[in-house]
């Protein structure tokens, strides 16, 4: 009996995915299991998020393996890998919009149309979302179709999902998104960032020390502002202290130091910057993301990984907005593909690990989550 199951790209993996062949698919390694369970013959339904399209049809041809050899992109957290026959590949503007299928389908037909949250509800916020037969069947011979009758759905300068928006630019293809007015009362709630608990330290402050503590064990030396050194040292074992630096090794112009200085955490190997972290605990998110946003304007060239840490309930604020114009327009390309949510669980978990001290600091792509479309 095959088994169908999902299989989800960005317009730009899948660009990747067609140029070499589409003879390999790629998953994080949080998804290990899942892709371990497969077997050759199952079918996976290609669909493209973002455009919010049903894009190919691939057979799975080999077990799982690991290759941290760059394939998607470059650093690429698809590492888990299989072989599969690719059956049919669409180009993007050959796709099937999701609206097409939507009353067909028995993950979509009981949901409004591009209903808020459809695609969490729908189950296609990640890979691997096992097809009932009847939907596997049904996407299957919709691409075979649409295959041969190469029906043209064009991608406009502005093609509208949900709230969202793709917006065309000269060289690419980015999603930007306008949230709603939060309510005035949860700014007003922000002052809880500022009560101590009952050891007399914030919360932030405990997840600020907590990411301190993760890169230097990892071998990284760290950085967190002179205003919060004292407190962050006070939280942290005092052989780590050692491994806090007062000064930046870094040679950038003094509006840049001025910016990297106020990051709430930076792990740093040897004169170069690896990842970085601004901790939102209940305050408006806007003051991370733009020191975030200002930082890769300035230097649009730095091979920098960046996070919004917060509390796992914020997931859905910061992915929204992360998706501003301001922020997805930017002239390296929309800040959603460079910065991630992390949420504090993650950040308790990755703490929790054993021997740290001998992962690469890519584990923190298991735990990370980036905006999508919905």
């Amino acid at each position: 009996m095959t088994n169908y199951y999902t299989d989800l790209f960005t317009p730009e993996t899948w660009a990747a995915f067609r140029s070499r062949g589409g003879t390999i698919c790629g998953f994080p390694k949080r998804q290990r299991k899942a892709v371990e369970a497969l077997e050759e013959g199952d079918i996976l339904c290609c669909y493209m998020t973002k455009l919010s399209r049903w894009c190919g049809v691939v057979e799975v041809a080999s077990g799982a393996y690991e290759d941290e050899t760059p394939y998607f992109t470059d650093p690429d957290p698809f590492v888990i890998r299989i072989k599969v026959k690719p059956h049919v590949v669409l180009d993007p503007e050959l796709s099937i919009p999701i609206s097409e299928l939507w009353p067909r389908l028995s993950i979509t037909r009981d949901l409004p149309l591009l209903v808020k949250n459809w695609a969490q509800f729908a189950g296609l916020r990640n890979s691997l979302r096992k097809l009932t037969a009847e939907d596997g069947v049904l996407l299957v011979n919709a691409m075979c179709e649409q295959e041969k009758a190469r029906k043209l759905y064009p991608i406009t300068r502005e093609l509208h999902v949900a709230k969202g928006t793709v917006q065309v630019t000269a060289t690419s293809t980015v999603l930007v998104q306008v949230p709603e007015d939060e309510p005035l009362q949860e700014e007003a709630k922000g002052t809880s960032d500022v009560i101590l608990g009952d050891d007399g330290f914030r919360e932030s402050l405990k997840v600020q020390a907590r990411i301190a503590e993760i890169g230097i064990e990892m071998g990284f030396q760290v950085w967190v502002p002179r205003s919060d050194r004292k407190a962050i040292m006070e939280l942290m074992p005092k052989h780590m202290h050692p491994e806090l630096l007062d000064q930046l090794p870094l040679n950038y112009d003094d509006v840049t130091i001025k910016t990297i200085e106020q990051i709430d955490v930076i792990w740093i190997n040897k004169r170069a910057m690896t990842r970085a972290f601004e901790i939102e605990h209940t305050t408006s998110i806007y003051s991370g993301l733009l020191r975030m946003a200002d930082l890769l304007a300035l230097q649009p060239n730095m091979n920098i990984k960046v996070h919004i840490v917060a509390p796992d309930e914020r997931e859905t604020k910061v992915l929204r907005e992360i998706k501003r114009p301001v922020f997805s327009l930017l002239d390296r390309g929309p800040l959603y593909a460079t910065c991630s949510f992390i949420p504090y669980s993650a950040v308790g978990e990755l703490a929790e690990l054993s021997h740290l001290r001998h992962m690469n600091e890519t584990v923190l792509e298991d735990f990370a989550v980036f905006a999508q479309e919905e």
